[in-house]
């Protein structure tokens, strides 16, 4: 059943990964906490599975001409600052604020996204 729920959830979240470019990770992290994972590990491990999957999804959308690496560059460098900067954070914040962080950012984000802003 545990690998059946892994497979289905895998295909779930390549799936939001291509379609909406977002959320997939959110789904991931729920997939791996129902694993048994904590919610930092599910977290990290999100990463894992989402690195590949974006990766694929980048050179779908390069293909059909839809990335612009020159204008991006301005954000490629700071994102991976921010990435280095919320590693560290994340192993000094208790597992209970990071779970609350991620659902307050998902629920502001799907207000947004149904706001159209």
């Amino acid at each position: 059943m545990k690998k059946l729920i892994s497979f289905s959830g895998g295909l779930l979240i390549g799936l939001i990964n291509i379609l909406l470019g977002a959320g997939a990770g959110t789904v991931a992290v729920l997939i791996l906490k129902k694993q048994g994972l904590s919610q930092k590990e599910a977290q990290a491990n999100a990463l894992m599975i989402i690195l590949p999957t974006t990766l694929i999804s980048l050179i779908i959308y390069f293909f059909n001409g839809h990335v612009n690496f020159y204008d991006n560059i301005f954000i490629i460098i700071p994102a991976a600052l921010g990435a280095f900067a919320g590693t560290f954070l994340l192993s000094k914040i208790p597992a209970d604020l990071a779970k609350k962080l991620l659902g307050a950012f998902t629920l502001f984000a799907g207000i947004r996204l149904l706001s159209g802003r």
